[in-house]
């Protein structure tokens, strides 16, 4: 069998969506890569959550085309191929429907940064891709998914903002592996929570300033981060 440790690391981060209620019936998925073997291992589609096993789990090349498992793939593998061919520095991609991230996906708005929460993980407010035109609905959908995620990113650095929200879609989410794009995914429903309470509570309030933004970032993430034990990866 192929790939046996990634295929447990992907089945555990997919299990932490579950465990951390970012999953809505089978819906969502985590893959992850292995750069060096040219392979994708991802969650099949429909599969309840709880009855996954490793062997359920699909290995694909990076076109996308079944090379172990007897399973389906998820639905959205051609979107997940996308973001590894455009982001050559991620290793996982998470993608789910949680409750509110994904509304503010069918708002079609940015999750603003109101606070240094947000700021700690994501490099300003969280982007939002145009629409997807008829053309790109009605072909080959799931890779035009990857299309507009992509060119909502042009100017931006997916290292800096690991996650986007697809308009009138949902989240997706990467890191450097697939349990840190699990974790990604569940910070991202958590700032969208508060990014939405916060307007409920005041609907005047602005973002968060470049400095104290600036700050709170670059402690965990910048060349001369501070955050976490000397010799340990940050989080």
């Amino acid at each position: 069998m192929l790939l046996t440790k990634l295929r447990e690391e992907v089945l555990e981060a997919n299990l932490d969506l579950l465990r951390k209620g970012l999953v809505i019936s089978t819906f969502g998925n985590v893959s992850g890569i292995a750069r060096e073997e040219k392979r994708i291992v991802i969650k099949p589609s429909g599969l309840p959550y709880k009855r996954m096993k490793p062997a359920d789990l699909v290995v694909t090349d990076l076109d996308g085309k079944v090379i172990e498992g007897k399973l389906r793939p998820s639905s959205d593998l051609a979107t997940h191929v996308a973001l590894y061919r455009e982001f050559p520095s991620i290793g996982g991609v998470a993608h789910t429907h949680s409750e509110y991230a994904t509304a503010w996906a069918q708002a079609r708005k940015p999750i603003p940064c109101f606070g240094t929460t947000h700021a700690d993980h994501f490099y300003g407010p969280v982007p939002v891709t145009e629409v997807m035109t008829e053309n790109e609905v009605n072909g080959e959908y799931e890779a035009n998914t990857g299309t507009v995620i992509i060119r909502a990113f042009d100017g931006l650095d997916p290292a800096t903002m690991p996650a986007v929200l697809v308009a009138n879609h949902g989240p997706f989410a990467w890191g450097s592996s697939p349990s840190k794009a699990a974790e990604t995914a569940w910070i991202l429903e958590v700032v969208a929570r508060m990014a939405y309470f916060t307007l409920v509570i005041n609907a005047d309030t602005s973002s968060i300033g470049p400095v104290l933004r600036d700050r709170h970032f670059l402690r965990k993430h910048g060349k001369d981060a501070y955050y976490g034990q000397p010799g340990k990866k940050k989080k």
